[in-house]
C-alpha cells in the first residue's frame, strides 16, 4: 500500500525531484540487500531462522506510522532506511528456511510459490490503496495509517503459526565464518552472484514505473493500478516459472525473463498514455515472475547447506550495490536528460546482462549442478 503511493507522495506532496526518489529507493533497497549479508551469516552461526524473521518483520511494521507522519523527504528517507533494515534482517533467513524445508526436486516450485504469495499481497495492497484514495479524496496519509494493520497481522501469523526447521539447527556453525570458507562456496555460485549483480544493474526500482504513469497524466488515485497490473502478471508467472524450472532447467527461463525486461523498458520509454504504461508494467511483471524466484533457486542450488543463509546474504549484497547504482543512474537521467533516457539505459543494461548470461550459459549447463 505504501510502496504504490510513496514516489508520487514524495513528488506531489513533499516536492521531491526524481533524483531524490531514486536515491531513497536505491538506499532503501541496497540497505535491505546488504543487511541480508550479515543476517544470513548470523542465521547460519545460530542455526536459527525464525527469530531473525520475526525481528525483521516487526522492525518493518514499527516504521509504518512514520510515513503517515512525514513532513519532509528526510523523514521518509529515514523510515525507508529502517524499514529496509528490517527487510534485510528477515530476507536471507527466510529464504534459507524455505530451502531447509523443501526437497531439492521441488525447490523451484517452492520459491516460485513463495514469490507468488508475496506478490499477491503486492497487488492487493495497491488495489486497497486505490479504493482508499478514492474514498478519502486522495489523502495519502490516511492510506499510510491503514497500512499499519497488515504489518501487525503478519507478525502475529509468524509468532503463532511458523515453525522452526530442525535442518537449520543441525547445520549450525557456532563459530566465526572464515573468508576461505566463503570463497570455497564454488565457482558456479560466484558466477550466479556475478550474474545477479549485472541483472540488478539493469533493474531499477518500480518507483520509476509509478513516476512514468504520473508523467503521462495518470491521476494520483489511479497510479497504484500500475503496480496492480505489474504484480498480477508477476504473481501469475512466478509459481509456473519455478515449477517448470524443476523440470526444464533454470537458465532458459531466466534468459526469457531478461528479454521481457528489455521489451518492457522500450515500451515504457516511448509511452504516451496510461494504457501503454500499463502494458510496459505487465511486461515488467512477466520479467519479475520469470527471474526473481529462479535467482533464489540458483543460489540454493549452487551453495551448500552449511553456509546457505550466508550464500543468500552475499548474493543480496552484490545485488544491493548494483541496485543502488541503478537507481541513482535512473534518477539522474530522468532529471538531466529526460524520462525516456532512463528506460532506454535500462534496456541497454538488460541486453548487456543477457549477452553475458549467454556467454556463461555453456559453463553452467556443463557443470555438475544438473538442476540448472
Amino acid at each position: 500500500m505504501i510502496h504504490s503511493l510513496l514516489p508520487v507522495f514524495l513528488v506531489t506532496v513533499l516536492h521531491s525531484d526524481a533524483l531524490f526518489v531514486g536515491l531513497i529507493e536505491g538506499v532503501a533497497e541496497a540497505t535491505a540487500l546488504i543487511t541480508k549479508t550479515f543476517s544470513g551469516a548470523l542465521s547460519d552461526w545460530l542455526g536459527k531462522r525464525k527469530i531473525l524473521v520475526v525481528l525483521g518483520y516487526s522492525l518493518g511494521t514499527i516504521t509504518k506510522p512514520f510515513f503517515a507522519l512525514a513532513n519532509s523527504v528526510e523523514v521518509v528517507l529515514g523510515a525507508r532506511f529502517v524499514d529496509r533494515i528490517g527487510k534485510g534482517i528477515r530476507g536471507a533467513p527466510r529464504d534459507a528456511l524455505v530451502a531447509d524445508v523443501t526437497p531439492p526436486a521441488s525447490r523451484g516450485a517452492a520459491f516460485g510459490l513463495r514469490q507468488s504469495l508475496d506478490t499477491v499481497g503486492a497487488f492487493l495492497g495497491p488495489a486497497l490503496a486505490m479504493i482508499l484514495m478514492f474514498a478519502t479524496s486522495d489523502n495519502f496519509r490516511t492510506v499510510f495509517w491503514v497500512a499499519v494493520i497488515p504489518g501487525i497481522l503478519a507478525v502475529i501469523i509468524l509468532l503463532s503459526a511458523v515453525k522452526e526447521s530442525s535442518a537449520s539447527s543441525k547445520s549450525a556453525v557456532h563459530r566465526s565464518i572464515k573468508l576461505n570458507e566463503i570463497i570455497s562456496l564454488g565457482g558456479l555460485y560466484w558466477m550466479v552472484v556475478g550474474f545477479g549483480f549485472l541483472f540488478s544493474l539493469a533493474r531499477f526500482s518500480e518507483a520509476f514505473l509509478l513516476l512514468r504513469a504520473e508523467s503521462v497524466g495518470v491521476s494520483e488515485s489511479l497510479i497504484p493500478g500500475i503496480l496492480i497490473v505489474m504484480n498480477i502478471f508477476y504473481a501469475l508467472t512466478a509459481y509456473p516459472a519455478g515449477y517448470l524450472s524443476d523440470r526444464l532447467g533454470r537458465t532458459g527461463l531466466l534468459a526469457i525473463g531478461l528479454v521481457f525486461l528489455v521489451i518492457s523498458d522500450l515500451v515504457l520509454a516511448f509511452s504516451s498514455n496510461g494504457w501503454i504504461v500499463a502494458i510496459g508494467a505487465a511486461l515488467w511483471g512477466l520479467h519479475m515472475g520469470l527471474t526473481q524466484g529462479l535467482l533464489s533457486t540458483l543460489v540454493a542450488d549452487t551453495a551448500g547447506k552449511k553456509l546457505r543463509a550466508t550464500a543468500f546474504g552475499i548474493f543480496n549484497l552484490a545485488s544491493g550495490i548494483a541496485l543502488l547504482i541503478a537507481n541513482l543512474i535512473a534518477g539522474e537521467l530522468w532529471d538531466s536528460i529526460g524520462v525516456p533516457s532512463t528506460f532506454i539505459t535500462g534496456a541497454f543494461f538488460a541486453l548487456f546482462a543477457l549477452i553475458i548470461f549467454r556467454i556463461i550459459l555453456y559453463k553452467l549447463k556443463n557443470s555438475n549442478a544438473t538442476s540448472l
